[in-house]
């Protein structure tokens, strides 16, 4: 007799147990927030580093929406492809294609939403839809959004919808002649009307959402929009995803959302208030203990940053008054001075991975009084231990930030000695952080450069060499591939470069630091260093600085010129070739040479990609045809402007045609002259 046929594992035995014993699980009821009034979601001997406490109820199941069949999932693949690779011939014939698609997908939207193969063609179809197909596409989603943001392939497509539908709202507005609509006199189906009943059905559920790997992403990008922040800012993306995020990018090089990347948007009235409501609602039903928590929480603390900086944007000095507001509840000690349980806490998150990020939130935004106390409590006493460490330092470089001249002149003085340390441990975003303010605060940077110069060795060469990480026998024995992955991967590296970067904006000892290591370096490293991803950009920004740099250009651009035919292949060299331009800016001598050079190997440069580039950035084909008109751009004139001899050619012409003929003059002058005596009149006679 043939053996049962069943699943092996531990899973599948337990499962077969309590099938036999008829012990089968509870199913839950999704749970609002009144639900939950009077619940405490830590227990009482919480830890500020410890998530573990947290114990926020969640919803129940999510519904099934049904799964496509084979057919589908291989036409819609198919169709991905397709809109993948773009190879169509014009925009209407995309338009035309794209319509075709939303007619085949016409009641399978919320299946293609939560298939894990269809939901990246869910995501292309709204980044090139149209405003009418993305309202169309949105009433689909309506009443659903609870459930597509707690799924993890669904909660993608309602972030993209989101984020594509909220420019209609402000074209909306204007379209109907109002800057601020009131809601009440807005159509049914309007995207605003459409937000707003999104949002409502996240409010009743907010205490969970936050704590949900993927509702919490949703629910960033909905704040987002109602507040009219800008969409793509940097600061934005960091909070709205993660980097492991995979972003889907159109072949055509099209900008999903153009022109919005640092542009405040028009929001209605309506929308206020329903931001307003959501953030009190995430406030309300928990207390400082239970916040404080989730300030350590990682799928949490993003979305108290971003609580913590709309009130902030909203309310201003006001929120540190406001006793229901987040700010006040995590800190309701005013001002959190020294011995306070606020103080206390905050001290805590300094050092947290996590706490931090919302501490530099906090740093950042907390009214003045309030931040100088923190400074006085927290930062002042322990500024090198803070420098020091590897997460506290991020949080103390927003801090020196805000710090006025007679502040941040006792910081350098007392950060200066621990140098040499903050090197070897590469915390040298502290350091730059130093060199910026002391720059815009009028502070002298000396002792810096002289603790700088200690620090990396007196050796100029070498100095230089150190404080970039430049390694030619590494970088010799690894492939091109290996290397850019090498270099793209180490953080530290980049942060120097930032440094040197910054040092080279302050005219003085710590640009001299900077200029003279480059101009003792020989010429392979030279090249090294043009070709390292994070070095180029200290040798570009030596020859593009602001200042008076002419003698340091009159210097290394001749030694540049000799290294530009290796350079202009090479993905990261040619970008120096490009700032000869710029560095060779009152010493034309110098930049008629650099097209000399290029034309002798015109054909090499155009079969490369990067050498291409330098070809048009430099207009050799201008070169080549119009020698003329080059040569005046290249001596900093624009077309129509004349030399100085042709300027006094032109004076000379006008002062010259305003002047009398001589004929004029000798008659003028016969006019002017007084009458002849007789005796005047013989003695011209005798002459004659």
């Amino acid at each position: 007799m043939p053996k049962e046929h069943r699943k092996r594992g531990r899973r599948e035995e337990q499962k077969r147990k309590r099938e036999q014993e008829g012990d089968y699980p509870v199913s839950k009821r999704q749970r609002s927030d009144e639900d939950q009034k009077g619940e405490n979601f830590v227990d009482d001997d919480f830890s500020y580093d410890a998530t573990e406490h947290i114990a926020i109820a969640g919803p129940g199941d999510i519904p099934f929406y049904g799964l496509l069949d084979d057919e589908e999932q291989e036409y819609f693949k198919r169709v991905d492809i397709m809109l993948e690779l773009d190879q169509f011939s014009d925009a209407e014939q995309r338009d035309l294609f794209l319509a075709n698609i939303y007619q085949e997908a016409s009641g399978k939207e919320l299946k293609i939403a939560n298939s894990q193969s269809c939901s990246r063609l869910m995501e292309r179809l709204i980044l090139l839809s149209t405003p009418e197909q993305l309202k169309a596409l949105f009433e689909k989603f309506s009443g659903h959004f609870l459930n597509l943001a707690q799924h993890r392939f669904a909660s993608h497509c309602c972030e993209t919808l989101f984020l594509q539908a909220a420019p209609i709202v402000g074209e909306e507005s204007l379209a109907s002649g109002k800057a601020k609509p009131d809601s009440e006199t807005k159509e049914p189906n309007t995207v605003e009307r459409m937000f707003l009943d999104a949002s409502k059905e996240f409010e009743t559920h907010l205490g969970y959402l936050m704590t949900d790997t993927f509702a919490s992403h949703t629910i960033r990008v909905l704040l987002v929009v109602l507040s009219g922040r800008p969409l793509v800012d940097a600061q934005t993306t960091s909070l709205l995803q993660s980097k492991k995020k995979e972003n889907i990018k159109l072949a055509s090089g099209e900008t999903p959302l153009p022109g919005l990347d640092t542009v405040e948007r028009i929001v209605p009235n309506s929308f206020d208030v329903a931001l307003d409501r959501i953030m009190k609602g995430i406030v309300a039903g928990m207390d400082t203990t239970s916040l404080r928590a989730l300030a350590s929480h990682p799928v949490a603390n993003p979305l108290l940053q971003l609580v913590l900086d709309l009130e902030f944007r909203q309310s201003g000095k006001s929120n540190a008054k406001d006793t229901t507001s987040l700010f006040r509840k995590m800190l309701p000690d005013n001002p959190p001075e020294e011995g306070t349980e606020s103080a206390s806490f905050f001290s805590g998150i300094l050092y947290d991975p996590i706490g931090s990020r919302l501490s530099e939130v906090l740093v950042t935004n907390s009214p003045g009084k309030t931040f100088k106390v923190l400074y006085q409590t927290l930062f002042r006493k322990r500024l090198p231990s803070l420098a020091k460490n590897e997460t506290a330092s991020y949080v103390l470089v927003k801090a020196l930030e805000r710090l006025n001249r007679e502040d941040l002149r006792e910081a350098v003085t007392e950060l200066c000695p621990q140098i040499q340390l903050l090197v070897d441990r590469s915390r040298t975003s502290v350091i730059k952080c130093l060199v910026g303010r002391c720059q815009v605060r009028g502070v002298d940077s000396h002792p810096l450069a002289v603790a700088l110069e200690e620090a990396y060795g007196q050796n100029p060469q070498g100095k230089l060499k150190r404080m970039l990480r430049l390694d030619p026998v590494e970088s010799e024995n690894l492939s091109d591939e290996r290397r850019k992955q090498i270099d793209h991967q180490d953080a530290t590296k980049a942060h120097a470069s930032l440094l040197a970067q910054s040092m080279l904006e302050v005219p003085g000892p710590l640009r001299e630091l900077i200029t003279e290591g480059i101009l003792v370096m020989e010429n392979p490293d030279l090249l090294l260093m043009a070709k390292d991803r994070s070095a180029t950009h200290v040798l570009q920004k030596s020859l593009t600085c602001s200042g008076d740099t002419a003698k340091y250009r009159r210097m290394i651009m001749p030694r540049l010129i000799t290294l530009t035919l290796d350079l202009v292949t090479d993905p990261v060299g040619s970008h120096v070739v490009d700032a000869y331009w710029q560095g060779s800016k009152g010493l034309s001598f110098l930049r008629e040479k650099v097209p000399e050079r290029l034309l002798q190997h015109e054909t090499s440069l155009r079969d490369s990609v990067p050498g291409l580039a330098v070809w048009r950035n430099w207009k050799m084909d201008m070169y080549k045809t119009r020698l003329t008109d080059w040569m005046r751009e290249a001596k900093g004139r624009i077309e129509g402007t004349k030399t100085g001899i042709e300027l006094a050619r032109e004076r000379y012409a006008t002062r010259k045609q305003h002047q009398p003929s001589r004929e004029k003059q000798g008659l003028r002058r016969q006019k002017t002259k007084s009458p002849r005596t007789d005796a005047n009149a013989i003695v011209v006679a005798s002459q004659g």
